[in-house]
């Protein structure tokens, strides 16, 4: 029988920007349908933990942190970061069965990294490349979604950039391998937006370009950019040119909802702090308008499961990576079933 789970368990997914988890107290998050409860230890390494105690299956995340124990706060069970009890109050002995599972973490790239996988398969060597978020050579900054939609929308909306047109007229739109999956768009010759008109400086038309990376199950880097035309660009000489990447990673939380993290990065003016900000706060408002269309969709769907959505040529790119998620799936499924 096919597996009806939309995401696959054997991946590391973003939980948390690194600042977000600290030694004061526990944060709740949730993964491919796995409530969670994130730490960070005093050798600044960061525990995740079902979050649910052994005893009565409160979630931890209700409770406080001790030292690098978490402690439930129904009966003051504490448990450390490999999920083992520490402290029982109610008596002597602590019972070794008395333990909740615990998960890998990796922290890169500005980001907290679970694996609600196999913990054998998690290899910190397959966490997505997004080094733009710590290289020194790029500056930029970045925000996260909470959205009521599956995952697999903002990846659909994400690989197709023809529908900025539409959906961002008045922002950054304008008129008209293995299980990589790139999308390349150049538009020659063309008036600049105004977002890009703005971060050129210069008068006149440009090329431009969006070249699209997904990587499975959930993450694209996006390459964009303009430069005056004829400059080169097309040929691989942006340097007259202006450059960024705007870094996407998308963890489901459940069928139903998700959690976006994105940053806009840039390799000019890396020291403008004051720019930094007013990139992101205009991204942050071109994404809400993502936003309202994907949510927007997913009540559609939710509404009338049985109306499926139909392909043009434009979604070339999102059909090829939903393949790249079903073919990990299914896999994921025959692994399962040989065991």
């Amino acid at each position: 029988m096919p597996s009806t789970r939309t995401f696959p368990l054997n991946a590391w997914y973003a939980a948390a920007w690194g600042h977000e988890v600290g030694r004061r107290e526990p944060l709740a998050r949730t993964i491919c349908g796995e409530p969670l409860v994130v730490w960070r230890r005093a050798d600044q390494k960061v525990a995740v933990l079902e979050d649910a105690c052994w005893h009565r299956r409160l979630p931890l995340s209700m409770g406080r942190l001790e030292g690098d124990d978490v402690v439930c706060r129904y009966h003051g069970l504490a448990f450390d970061g490999s999920g083992q009890c520490t402290r029982m109050p109610s008596q002597e002995k602590i019972l070794r069965t008395a333990c909740v599972r615990a998960f890998p973490a990796v922290e890169r790239h500005r980001l907290v990294w679970v694996w609600p996988g196999d913990p054998a398969l998690a290899d910190p060597a397959k966490v997505p490349d997004l080094h733009w978020n710590d290289d020194p050579e790029w500056a930029g900054d970045g925000e996260t979604l909470a959205a009521k939609c599956d995952y697999r929308l903002f990846i659909d909306n994400l690989m197709d950039l023809t529908h900025e047109t539409f959906v961002h007229a008045t922002s950054i739109g304008n008129p008209q391998e293995g299980r990589l999956v790139t999308s390349t768009r150049w538009m020659h010759d063309v008036e600049p937006p105004p977002f890009w008109r703005a971060q050129l400086g210069k008068p006149g038309k440009v090329d431009r370009w969006q070249i699209i990376r997904f990587e499975p199950p959930c993450t694209i880097v996006l390459d964009v950019g303009v430069a005056p035309a004829g400059t080169g660009a097309p040929q691989g000489d942006r340097s007259q040119g202006v450059n960024g990447r705007v870094v996407n990673t998308i963890t489901p939380e459940t069928a139903g909802t998700c959690l976006y993290f994105w940053t806009l990065m840039r390799n000019y003016r890396l020291r403008d702090q004051t720019l930094t900000t007013q990139l992101r706060e205009a991204n942050a408002r071109i994404f809400l308008e993502d936003l309202a269309v994907v949510e927007a969709q997913q009540r559609m769907l939710e509404a009338h499961p049985e109306r499926a959505m139909h392909g043009l040529n434009i979604d070339a790119g999102s059909a090829r990576a939903r393949r790249v998620i079903e073919e990990l799936i299914a896999a994921e499924t025959a692994l399962r079933a040989s065991a």
